[in-house]
């Protein structure tokens, strides 16, 4: 792999969640700041949806081509100057005032974002050997959580002094980088296509992926798998804010220092897989799940205190981010180089909503038996997930590992 292809690789990962990271966090900070209505801030959180729903028009980019732009290559270049034309044109609009136009922008924005995702991945998924995908994935991982730490976090801090328009200015200056990392990019032909195979086809490909040999046990270990942590992620706001932290520890806690020990973690973990192999790092993440989940019982008994929690904070995201970056390793695994943004994303789209789910679950919960009781519930599932990794987990359903691997597509930049 040369060091222009894994910079195009990270370039793409952080572009696409500078936006994003904004207006989840940012965006919301400054409409509250304002006076905006809570209904308002569901407005903008509705946005996730997005990601989930990427998948249904993911066989669109793995079906359409550009020509001499190049296959996702094109859909790189067209998607990046959308997000970068839209980010400018949003910095026209006042949030306030505007809302509803603003939050129109930030949907198509956020739809820009997810495509630029969906052709991301699949030209990972072309570009990285089974042995670098790990790398690879932790890469995407940590690209992800930079991103989310600068848009919604370094940005919003120069919002004091750049304003509104400002800060979409130096949002799609950030995402312009990478354009030209990928105009310099030359994608090589792929001779696998079919160009004789229909839309319909490539559709019908969200149902059939499910039917191959063990993918029903991939599908139960991707909806286990992460539960029960994600049910604690989703508490830690709620149960900090309730023992006295102030607003500002808890986004520098979660948003700063999370986001840092989350992209060490992310990137050892892809170092690691190549070492250890997929199996043994699954299982061992597994099994340190059950101890971060458990260690919030102390802040869920009212320890609040910064020594005890700043632990288990430190669990938390040297967890989640291994947790991801192996999951989406195995992902790339089980996807073929000529479907590879619409399998993807059909495995991700399952992925990103088992965290909606935990979170809807875990509100419902502690309502009913307090933040104690749904720790340990959390925990007990986190334990479930560990006993049925080696169930559930195989080697031999992936399409590409080891046996049958995509060849990475020779890349070369200008």
């Amino acid at each position: 792999m040369k060091p222009a292809t894994w910079a195009l690789l990270a370039g793409l990962y952080v572009s696409q969640f500078l936006a994003l990271g904004f207006f989840y966090i940012a965006l919301v900070a400054i409409l509250r700041q304002e006076g905006a209505p809570l209904e308002h801030l569901g407005f903008v959180a509705l946005l996730g949806v997005v990601w989930v729903a990427k998948v249904f028009w993911a066989p669109l980019v793995d079906r359409i081509r550009f020509g001499r732009l190049g296959h996702y290559r094109g859909w790189l270049i067209l998607t990046q100057t959308g997000i970068v034309v839209a980010l400018l044109v949003i910095g026209r609009f006042d949030p306030i005032i505007d809302f509803p136009i603003v939050l129109g922008l930030c949907l198509a924005t956020a739809i820009l974002c997810a495509t630029q995702d969906i052709a991301a991945d699949a030209l990972a998924c072309r570009l990285l050997p089974p042995e670098h995908r790990g790398v690879g994935n932790g890469l995407q991982i940590g690209g992800g959580l930079l991103g989310n730490m600068i848009g919604g976090g370094g940005v919003l801090m120069l919002y004091p002094v750049i304003g509104w328009s400002g800060c979409m200015a130096v949002l799609a200056v950030g995402v312009l980088f990478p354009l030209f990392q990928i105009l310099a990019f030359r994608e090589s032909v792929d001779t696998t296509a079919n160009p004789t195979e229909t839309l319909w086809s490539h559709a019908r490909r969200l149902w059939m992926f499910w039917r191959r040999p063990g993918r029903g046990r991939w599908f139960g270990l991707l909806m286990l798998y992460p539960f029960g942590l994600a049910m604690v992620y989703y508490l830690i706001t709620p149960m900090l804010v309730d023992a006295g932290w102030s607003l500002d520890r808890i986004g520098f806690a979660l948003n700063v220092v999370g986001s840092l020990i989350g992209l060490a973690a992310a990137m050892a973990t892809g170092w690691l897989i190549r070492r250890a192999g997929r199996r043994r790092v699954l299982i061992w993440v597994a099994v340190a799940q059950v101890v971060a989940v458990a260690s919030f019982l102390t802040l869920a008994n009212g320890l609040a205190q910064i020594s005890v929690v700043a632990v288990s904070l430190i669990l938390l995201f040297l967890i989640y981010s291994p947790m991801a970056t192996v999951l989406c390793t195995m992902m790339m695994d089980r996807v073929s180089p000529t479907h590879a943004g619409t399998e993807f994303s059909l495995q991700y789209s399952v992925y990103t909503l088992v965290p909606t789910l935990a979170g809807v679950t875990a509100f419902q919960i502690a309502a009913l038996i307090g933040y104690s009781g749904t720790i340990l519930l959390a925990a007990l599932v986190a334990l479930l997930a560990a006993v049925c990794v080696p169930i559930l987990y195989s080697a031999t359903d992936a399409d590409t590992v080891p046996t049958n691997a995509i060849s990475p597509a020779p890349a070369t930049t200008e």
